[in-house]
């Protein structure tokens, strides 16, 4: 083990035990909450289904409503209709909300979906432009990260597991039953640039996608608000600012498009339920669990798995260990409080590079255990 890369080495008993004590009570806890979507009766459910079929029968299954949706919009700007006006007639149709705005998704991945070639017709249809920008945007982050690890000094085990965990977490990414979700293509681009980053070297790559995933959902905006704060907190003040100019860039954007579906508004349009429900732990692993490939297993182990994969990144002792547990913590915390059950998907916006934390739970717990016990 690379001591130097071992965040707990150095702890004195008291803070080593006080955490030893936190996770364990944690992993205790993640094992007997309930794993839920929605107005499921079960407490275990999958990402939309519980997951126990074969690709046949998952491409025979109903599509679900909210894809459903993003499909006939899809469909009808590749026929060359208004997108604002296309989603306000079919948000109506299926009795979604139009209030308050950010309820009608940014137009950047359906603008996409068109010029890729999509049909918007669903999941039994292969999408060539969709399906390769799907391959080339997980070899991507594959490439990337293979070379961060290198960068990194990471032991050639650590590398492995590493590299496999991160294609459990980005292999989601590759179902074309879901090419129409934007929480998907979000959480792969953060992936990509959470391996793109060098910080105070590389970053402008960085930003770029980061720029690509807020442009397809709002949710990236704490990736990036981080991305500042920690440039700033290293006073590397050109990278901070580069990357609180795209905030700025993002409140202007999102400024015109909340103005575009406030004009396409009627009166009996109806206001969207609150998305702050407080289902505390509960709704953190629900989110992550039943958007990723976790959903295969039961709650009581999946659950666990990902404090797991954060109390592994927390022991990484390495620049993008701490951004990544600090990022992780953080929408943990945002999923604990905001977001209804049935937008378990949500999670999907920080799933694909989770879980390589799990590489290096075995060092730091070993280093953990040991300075509980000096």
């Amino acid at each position: 083990m690379d001591q130097s890369q071992d965040r707990f080495a150095e702890w004195t008993r008291f803070p080593a035990r006080l955490l030893l004590a936190a996770v364990a009570l944690l992993l205790v806890a993640s094992a007997l909450v309930p794993v839920r979507a929605g107005k499921q009766e079960t407490a275990v459910a999958g990402f939309v289904e519980n997951v126990a079929g074969s690709q046949n029968k998952a491409a025979e299954r109903p599509r679900d409503d909210d894809l459903a949706l993003y499909d006939r919009v899809i469909a009808r700007v590749g026929a060359g209709e208004d997108y604002y006006k296309v989603a306000a007639e079919e948000h109506r149709k299926a009795d979604y909300p139009l209030r308050p705005g950010v309820a009608v998704r940014l137009p950047t991945l359906a603008w996409l979906a068109v010029l890729l070639g999509d049909t918007g017709r669903g999941a039994e249809v292969v999408v060539p432009g969709l399906l390769a920008a799907a391959i080339g945007l997980m070899l991507a982050t594959l490439w990337v990260w293979w070379r961060r690890f290198g960068d990194e000094g990471v032991s050639p085990s650590q590398r492995r597991f590493a590299m496999a965990f991160l294609f459990l977490g980005a292999s989601l990414g590759l179902n074309r039953y879901y090419f129409v979700l934007h929480e998907l293509w979000a959480g792969m681009l953060i992936a990509l640039a959470i391996g793109l980053h060098r910080p105070g070297q590389r970053w402008l790559a960085a930003l770029a996608v980061a720029a690509l995933a807020l442009a397809i959902r709002e949710h990236a905006l704490p990736f990036v608000l981080l991305m500042a704060a920690v440039a700033f907190w290293r006073r590397d003040w050109k990278e901070g600012l580069g990357w609180s100019a795209l905030v700025l860039a993002f409140f202007a954007v999102l400024a015109w498009h909340l103005g575009q579906v406030a004009g396409q508004v009627l009166p009996p349009d109806p206001v969207g339920p609150a998305w702050l429900t407080y289902r505390g732990l509960s709704g953190w692993l629900s989110n992550v669990v039943l958007s990723s490939n976790l959903r295969l297993l039961p709650h009581f182990i999946a659950g666990p798995i990902v404090v797991l994969a954060v109390f592994g990144w927390s022991g990484w002792r390495t620049p993008v260990g701490a951004f990544a547990a600090l990022l992780y913590l953080g929408y943990g915390l945002a999923f604990m409080i905001a977001g209804r059950p049935d937008n378990f998907y949500w999670g999907a916006v920080i799933a694909p590079a989770m879980f390589i934390g799990l590489a290096f739970v075995p060092m730091a717990g070993r280093s953990l255990w040991r300075a509980a016990r000096v």
